[in-house]
């Protein structure tokens, strides 16, 4: 059992930045693909990036592009996201999550990942 608990979310103004972590427990982190998703107020939740199991691949949403970045460090079995030139648009609730059965390998599908946290709340005023 893997246990995801997230931090780092707060409010923010457009284009100023925040960086999330996301500490794992339980399980051997350094083989899990880590996700970033996230969900706003009446929509779907949604994929914002990805990353292989050592960090080398890494996959984002079109939106955030050039804008996000996930990094891990599976030394300290963390996760991070990077967020600069914040939008209202990513105002959210973010969630990390861990695939366990795709040989590390990311993926923009949420069902692919077993173990999510409870989320950190993203507000950024205009």
């Amino acid at each position: 059992q893997v246990t995801l608990v997230e931090s780092g979310g707060g409010l923010v103004q457009a284009g100023g930045s925040l960086r999330l972590s996301c500490t794992a427990s339980g399980g051997i982190f350094s083989s899990y693909a880590m996700g970033w998703f996230r969900q706003a107020p009446g929509k779907e939740r949604e994929f914002v990036a990805a990353t292989r199991w050592n960090g080398d691949v890494a996959y984002y949403v079109d939106s955030v592009k050039g804008r996000f970045s996930i990094s891990r460090d599976n030394a300290k079995n963390l996760v991070y996201l990077q967020m600069i030139e914040l939008k209202p648009d990513d105002t959210a609730v973010y969630y990390c999550a861990a695939a366990s059965g795709r040989s590390g390998t990311p993926s923009p599908a949420w069902y692919e990942y077993d173990y999510w946290g409870q989320g950190t709340q993203v507000t950024v005023s205009s």
